[in-house]
């Protein structure tokens, strides 16, 4: 149905508002299935998550994987995080154009002083709250939603502190109006996303290179195994899959539970970047290279 994401400034009351969001979805006639996606689903700290940038993109590599998998004509998936970068809220928009479903943003907006006043007292209460230096710089990088841009709009602001966070809020009941309200061919104010040819085809070409790479890179772990086992246990030098890769120099016994270990870590990495950046290689062979070379490189074998 619909894909919401709050953002907002560190301790600026966005998840109270995802709550009072939901639980006014649900108070509806229709009963619609609303799920919240947030940092708490996952067990994670925010001082050590956002403490430095590798752990802080795995947080949202982890989000919008979760957000992917849930989106669908039937839900309502609310997204409350920081959702601070304008490049991520991009990202987010594209899944919803991908799944064919209405999407918005919330946005708490509140001083800074206030937010920072916020989190000493929730700190103070022993309640979850940032360090001094985390929020500040959280406070540093926030990019402020711009309904301008086509992934921050509609945009439903909410002035936490000025008015206060209920069910009852204007952004909140106008919000809860336009993710639910039916559309015919003459309704002008709501807009679904309509999925294009090329986030369809996106969709394909990353199950496809998940497949592939999957498969790849269980090719070379037996391989290695087969060579260490012919090997008697003696260093694995010079291993070839094939006439067209690298090849494998292993100065030492690897057992199995460490090549599995080695090829998971691998498969995360490539899907993380993917994010980011180029997407993981969607042929088997251009995946054994990444492999074979990644391994190399952990062996210390150049």
């Amino acid at each position: 149905m619909a894909l919401v994401v709050i953002c907002g400034q560190p301790c600026s009351g966005k998840s109270k508002a995802a709550l009072c969001l939901s639980e006014a979805l649900k108070d509806l006639e229709s009963k619609p299935n609303v799920r919240i996606i947030d940092e708490t689903s996952f067990h994670l700290d925010r001082n050590q998550t956002y403490a430095e940038m590798t752990s802080e993109k795995n947080l949202r590599g982890v989000l919008r994987s979760e957000v992917d998998r849930s989106l669908s004509k039937d839900n309502i998936i609310i997204v409350d995080s920081l959702n601070s970068i304008k490049g991520y809220r991009y990202e987010l928009w594209c899944l919803a154009r991908a799944a064919g479903i209405r999407h918005c943003v919330l946005f708490c907006d509140v001083e800074e002083t206030h937010c920072r006043k916020w989190n000493t007292e929730r700190r103070e209460k022993g309640g979850i709250s940032y360090n001094d230096g985390i929020f500040e710089d959280l406070v540093r990088r926030f990019e402020r939603p711009d309904r301008r841009n086509r992934w921050d709009s509609p945009l439903f602001e909410l002035w936490s502190f000025k008015d206060g966070i209920e069910k009852s809020s204007p952004a909140i009941t106008d919000l809860v109006s336009y993710i639910t309200k039916k559309v015919d061919s003459k309704t002008r104010d709501v807009k679904i996303l309509q999925p294009t040819i090329a986030t369809q085809s996106a969709r394909f070409s990353e199950a496809n290179s998940l497949y592939e790479m999957d498969r790849a890179t269980q090719e070379v772990t037996s391989a290695i195994v087969e060579a260490q086992s012919l090997a008697m246990g003696g260093p694995v030098t010079g291993l070839s899959i094939s006439h067209d890769l690298p090849t494998v120099s292993i100065s030492r016994l690897v057992g199995l539970p460490e090549l599995r270990r080695l090829r998971k870590t691998f498969i995360k990495l490539t899907g993380q970047s993917s994010l980011s950046g180029p997407p993981p290689p969607s042929d088997a062979d251009s995946a054994k290279r990444m492999f074979i070379d990644y391994l190399n490189r952990e062996f210390g074998s150049g």
